[in-house]
């Protein structure tokens, strides 16, 4: 892999500066907070704001992850895709429903929900905003505004973070292999 395009900062002076910003210091040695901690404000508010979604939402943690996979697989982000791979198996999601994410409209046992923030991803990625036929949808599977905020909040973060991954090269961690299980990548 490439050296990503700012460099990583050693894992403890990441340490160090995920302490000084208020940062999780678990996080810190995640490559991309290697980077991120350069600038240790920005840090600080992706920090926040993903600790939130992931720890203190109301949006369901599998939809979360179907979410996160959809956008690691359609914006083709490796590390995105990968490190999620484990977080949603640890949540339940089976490992086939991870591999019909990749072609989800095809897979005949999501959910109505399941299909809705699915669908309200393809959307927001295809046009930056979730069209009204599937706002209905998630409307319908998710009737607590507090929810269809943070599944806007999701698609919105994690895309984000995509961008940031992809534009900077943001390597896996050493021994972390891509694309799990079947090694299949986007076209």
């Amino acid at each position: 892999m490439p050296e990503p395009r700012i460099p990583l900062l050693s894992k403890e002076d990441a340490k160090q500066a995920a302490k000084q910003a208020g940062v999780v210091e678990a996080i810190a040695s995640l490559n991309i907070f290697r980077i991120l901690l350069r600038h240790p404000k920005l840090a600080k508010q992706v920090n926040d704001l993903l600790m939130t979604l992931l720890f203190k939402g109301r949006l369901d943690a599998r939809l979360r992850e179907l979410v996160i996979m959809r956008i690691g697989w359609s914006t083709g982000s490796v590390y995105e895709w990968t490190q999620h791979w484990r977080i949603a198996l640890g949540l339940g999601v089976t490992e086939a429903e991870l591999l019909a994410v990749r072609d989800w409209r095809t897979h005949a046992d999501w959910s109505p929900a399941d299909r809705a923030v699915l669908a309200a991803t393809d959307d927001t990625l295809a046009h930056g905003a979730v069209s009204p036929a599937t706002w209905a949808e998630c409307q319908a599977a998710l009737p607590d505004a507090g929810e269809q905020l943070e599944l806007l909040a999701a698609i919105g973060a994690w895309h984000m973070i995509s961008q940031i991954l992809r534009s900077l090269e943001v390597p896996l961690e050493e021994g972390v292999a891509p694309w799990p299980p079947d090694g299949a990548a986007p076209h």
